[in-house]
């Protein structure tokens, strides 16, 4: 049964959603042979069988959110939304159902796995109480992470969040740094609020590390610490030691669980200081209870080139 859709692209540049040069659309061409679509301004008109109509309009949909939310749609986001049309769940095979990917969501955001990496640490996530990612920049380990700590917090299945990273890289000398504490580690902590900010919003994250029930802090700031009903994550754990790791991982008490994110190609610490992330991979193996994820360049969710940058590096080493 034919069909017939136009949608409209609101306040969003026909660019974000066709590609430069029309490169998302005439992919998505590509990919529905039967289906007409017919792009003018921001209007688009998709013509054909039923079932193909309502798919694309859920991939356009999808499209629109994260135009919306990030101001852009990169090759992998439409990769992702066309790998899932083509590989639907068994109960709906005519339609797009994204919502299992789902991690967190609020009234103005939701987060959902991207990559089969990031599926993968969702759900070990689930089955272990502590899950190492690693992998290169680009796959998305802290985002995804800080989003399933999110997740476990907003259906009370912990009673705080605790996020830490190695204050500075090589020895969290912090000393020659201007400012007082807050401001000496704030450009390494960072991007955990960049996180935090997308999935909650800034009077909620305020209100929330002001009663200490989200804690951004420097690794060695959880020394001596047991934390009880927690969600601990260690961002950039390759730039922690052997003592380091060691020490995080202790930190866990009743009803508390760990994600361990980090890239052994990015290792900081002076030479002859062995990472406790590489460390920790070769002797927690096989303990029950942690599991390992390992993303590589195929779950890359930045711009295009960070892939072929990954790339270029592997076939350096290799050489």
């Amino acid at each position: 049964m034919l069909k017939e859709k136009s949608i409209e692209f609101k306040g969003i540049e026909p660019v974000i959603v066709f590609g430069p040069h029309d490169t998302w659309l005439k992919k998505i061409r590509e990919e529905f042979p039967e289906t007409k679509l017919t792009a003018r301004g921001n209007k688009l008109l998709i013509k054909g069988e039923e079932n193909e109509v309502k798919l694309l309009e859920q991939i356009f949909g999808e499209m629109k959110f994260l135009a919306d939310q990030h101001g852009e749609i990169q090759e992998n986001d439409l990769n992702a939304l066309l790998s899932l049309a083509f590989t639907p769940p068994p109960s709906s095979k005519n339609s797009l159902s994204t919502d299992s990917d789902t991690i967190v969501a609020t009234k103005d955001y939701v987060v959902k796995a991207k990559t089969n990496g990031q599926r993968r640490m969702v759900s070990e996530a689930k089955q272990n109480d502590i899950v190492f990612a690693i992998g290169p920049a680009g796959t998305g380990k802290t985002y995804t992470a800080v989003a399933i700590a999110v997740s476990a917090w907003k259906k009370k299945q912990v009673k705080r969040i605790v996020l830490a990273r190695p204050a500075v890289e090589a020895g969290e000398s912090l000393g020659f740094l201007p400012g007082d504490l807050a401001q000496k580690i704030d450009p390494y902590l960072r991007p955990l609020y960049d996180a935090l900010q997308d999935m909650l919003t800034a009077e909620k994250l305020r209100a929330l590390t002001e009663q200490r029930i989200i804690e951004i802090v420097p690794l060695a700031y959880m020394r001596g610490r047991t934390l009880n009903n927690s969600f601990i994550i260690l961002d950039e754990a390759q730039n922690a030691s052997n003592k380091q790791m060691k020490m995080c991982l202790t930190r866990l008490g009743i009803n508390s669980r760990a994600i361990i994110t980090g890239d052994v190609t990015q290792i900081d610490l002076p030479n002859k200081v062995e990472s406790g992330l590489t460390n920790a991979r070769t002797i927690l193996q096989g303990i029950s209870g942690i599991s390992f994820v390992f993303l590589d360049k195929s779950d890359v969710v930045r711009h295009r080139l960070v892939r072929n940058i990954i790339e270029a590096y592997e076939q350096d080493e290799e050489k």
